[in-house]
């Protein structure tokens, strides 16, 4: 009689993070990989089901199903998507639901992919420099994850807190791509002056999930962050330009400036990336590229990306 695998429950798996994770766990075989969505119809889910997972349909707003869809299981990827949900206090409501459905499941293992919560270290009352957001956040696509870190602590849920970086996919899907200037030169517009932004593959966020969970206990009540490398915008432009095989010029902007662009999410952007400028020791510390390739061995560098996707950016074509 075959020996019977643990269960790894992956929330979010037809995204990029749990998408990630679903296909290193699936690939590697230790363990029977459930994967947590809303939508156990879609082409993506197929697509699990088909490679091995077992899909089981939960809603993150209903902390019912998620105790049924965690029943019997041992470890456990929980992710969030502000950028869909646009509300900090659902995010917020989100995350106490998976912590709680967590304690009643007796989950034994969690990787909770978070964030910092930017008030700890910048007030709210300090407007000059940081707008305030949504009357009580300064970076709300952070700050609600970093917040909900205590709803897994409090309830005693074994937990690994995971810390993301910046996707280098939002340079093909997010608009964050170079765009042609006045004179027809690309222009990478960020507003990171000459410090540098930790980025990662969206994809190796779950590889690295994967590989602290097969870790086990040791990284239990640990922040671990994930990148992929540390360049500066200057920096970024150049791998760019030498993959796209013609000149990208790096175009630096303030955060101010940056907000003012005036698309959904300018400003939680434009504090963001402020955020990573006046704290950019303390965020590339806790993101150890090599911490993430000794989880992760097949994890990715800007270059190596770039060969696989550089292809796939919406580039304007040269008048």
């Amino acid at each position: 009689m075959a020996e019977q695998r643990e269960v790894l429950v992956v929330v979010g798996a037809t995204g990029a993070q749990g998408g990630g994770i679903a296909r290193a766990a699936l690939a590697d075989g230790r363990y029977q990989v459930r994967a947590v969505t809303r939508k156990p119809k879609s082409d993506k889910a197929q697509a699990l089901r088909a490679a091995g997972a077992e899909i089981v349909a939960a809603d993150l707003d209903d902390v019912e199903s998620l105790v049924k869809a965690f029943s019997g299981a041992q470890r456990a990827f929980f992710v969030t998507n502000y950028w869909e949900l646009y509300s900090p206090e659902r995010e917020l409501q989100q995350a106490q639901n998976l912590a709680e459905a967590a304690r009643r499941a007796g989950l034994q293992h969690v990787v909770w992919s978070t964030l910092e919560d930017t008030r700890t270290q910048v007030p709210l009352d300090d407007e000059a420099r940081y707008p305030t957001l949504m009357g009580k956040y300064k970076v709300p696509h952070f700050d609600a994850k970093g917040e909900a870190d205590q709803f897994f602590i409090e309830r005693d849920v074994p937990t690994t807190f995971l810390r993301a970086s910046f996707y280098f996919d939002n340079f093909v899907y997010f608009g964050s791509g170079p765009k042609r200037g006045a004179d027809g030169v690309l222009e990478l517009i960020l507003p990171m002056g000459d410090k540098v932004m930790p980025g990662v593959a969206a994809e190796d966020i779950g590889g690295v999930a994967y590989g602290i969970l097969r870790r086990g206990p040791e990284l239990i009540g640990q922040t671990v962050g994930v990148a992929g490398e540390h360049l500066t915008g200057k920096q970024y432009a150049e791998k760019m330009g030498k993959a796209l095989g013609e000149e990208v010029r790096y175009a630096p902007v303030t955060p101010a400036q940056f907000r003012a662009f005036g698309f959904p999410g300018a400003d939680d952007l434009g504090n963001m990336f402020q955020y990573y400028q006046d704290f950019e020791r303390e965020l590339s510390e806790v993101r150890s590229v090599e911490r993430s390739r000794q989880l992760y061995p097949q994890l990715q560098s800007f270059d190596q990306w770039l060969e696989k996707y550089a292809s796939q950016m919406p580039i304007e074509q040269a008048v």
